[in-house]
């Protein structure tokens, strides 16, 4: 067995050859920082280099999958809403840890064991195939603070549980519980809490397996046949993104979420 600790916030451990990948920052539900972000990109960069690995399973540290991102840091901090959005003529690029996942070459398993909210759903979307336990709950809630999903609520979810229940998903941020989730195939199996991890290197264990070779291919064929290229798409959504952070909903979504009462949007 090797370990490596990418940092406190993000653990990267390779055992015969799975590769896991867990969210560390319980106290926060596993909510994203600016560096959690970034070791978690530089985990799937890490996967991928590595010989050894053969199959990655992302998880997080109970008691949930990844909150989405650190409301305080991300939405309210300092680099919020002081940086005036950059000129038309600046190219944008897709979320460096998103596209670190979606290009990650070994098969990718999402063991959600708690809440997916917000860009941890997206997450458990950037996995070839997820499991969960029965307390998972998912949503994708960028509506409730005025903005747009990341590349894998657009690239994925349309593709896994159809474009209808995607928009359903999407316009109306609601959450769901493990049994809703497996019903609309957003999941392929529910386990008991303390079943998930075993669950998810038995199948890991299977898949690595095979021929690393082969297994690279087929995830390249299956991307190429069912997503295509999220490059573009994953830009767009940036931009949008950023200029909907300039957006009074948008601020007024964050402030009634610290201050825990129900918003007031007016469109603007």
């Amino acid at each position: 067995m090797t370990e490596t600790v990418a940092a406190e916030s993000v653990l990267h451990s390779v055992e015969d050859g799975i590769a896991t990948i867990t969210l560390n920052r319980p106290h926060r539900r596993n909510a994203l920082t600016y560096e959690a972000y970034d070791r978690l990109e530089a985990a799937f960069r890490q996967a991928v280099a590595d010989p050894e690995t053969r199959c990655v399973i992302v998880t997080g540290s109970d008691p949930a999958f990844c909150s989405g991102d650190d409301v305080r840091e991300i939405m309210a901090g300092p680099k919020a809403f002081s940086a005036s959005p950059p000129p038309p003529t600046v190219r944008h690029r897709p979320t460096p840890a998103a596209m670190a996942a979606l290009e990650c070459e070994k098969p990718v398993i999402a063991a959600v064991n708690g809440a997916a909210m917000g860009w941890g759903m997206e997450l458990a979307l950037y996995a070839d195939i997820r499991l969960c336990s029965e307390k998972a709950t998912f949503a994708e809630l960028f509506i409730k603070r005025g903005l747009v999903c990341d590349v894998g609520g657009f690239y994925r979810l349309p593709s896994i549980v159809g474009p209808a229940r995607a928009a359903e998903l999407l316009f109306t941020g609601d959450i769901i519980d493990a049994q809703t989730a497996l019903r609309y195939g957003l999941v392929s199996e529910v386990t008991a809490h303390e079943d998930l991890m075993p669950a998810a290197r038995a199948l890991a264990g299977r898949i690595a397996a095979n021929p690393p070779l082969a297994l690279r291919y087929m995830k390249e064929g299956l991307r190429r046949g069912t997503y295509g290229d999220p490059r573009e798409l994953g830009a767009w959504a940036i931009e949008t993104i950023r200029r909907l952070m300039q957006t009074e909903d948008h601020k007024e979504g964050v402030a009634s979420f610290l201050e825990k009462r129900a918003p007031v949007f007016k469109g603007r």
